[in-house]
């Protein structure tokens, strides 16, 4: 049955969507063979400080979360942020294993497996607003089987 002109525009048949499949919710998180790391979101635009910030203040604590200490490769891919002299200098005193993989290849960066993973059981939710969407990411990622880090690592 067509809407008549007059009704079209009327918000009762309007339907609301959230979309947050294409950035939505940006966020950093990590992982090790011994299990997942820090699940960090990030509001607003990522740059190189806020990005260097999350680093001082996660990365070293999932690694040690985790029982690794420093003894971890760091990969991260080849983004501008995560090249500018001040994240590299850090990078070197802070995690000198450092290894740079291309953006979103998962067969050079296991955690891609993982985040794929998440997705199909975040999408599982019936989500309406951002702040739900981060609820569940944050559900799943605890949820999540470490196991499964153990599988791709």
């Amino acid at each position: 049955m067509e809407k008549e002109k007059s009704e079209e525009l009327n918000p009762k048949n309007f339907v609301g969507t959230v979309k947050y499949g294409h950035g939505g919710v940006l966020v950093w998180r990590c992982m090790s063979a011994s299990g997942l790391g820090n699940l960090v979101f990030i509001d607003g635009i990522m740059n190189h400080d806020r990005y260097l910030n999350i680093l001082k203040e996660n990365l070293k604590l999932s690694a040690q979360n985790l029982g690794i200490g420093n003894k971890f490769f760091f990969y991260q891919d080849n983004d501008p942020k995560h090249t500018l002299l001040n994240v590299r200098l850090w990078c070197l005193y802070n995690c000198p294993q450092n290894l740079k993989t291309p953006p979103q290849s998962p067969d050079l960066n296991p955690i891609e497996y993982i985040w794929r993973e998440l997705e199909v059981e975040v999408r599982k939710h019936d989500i309406k607003t951002k702040s739900e969407l981060k609820t569940v990411m944050m559900e799943e990622w605890k949820n999540t089987d470490a196991e499964i880090s153990k599988k791709t690592s």
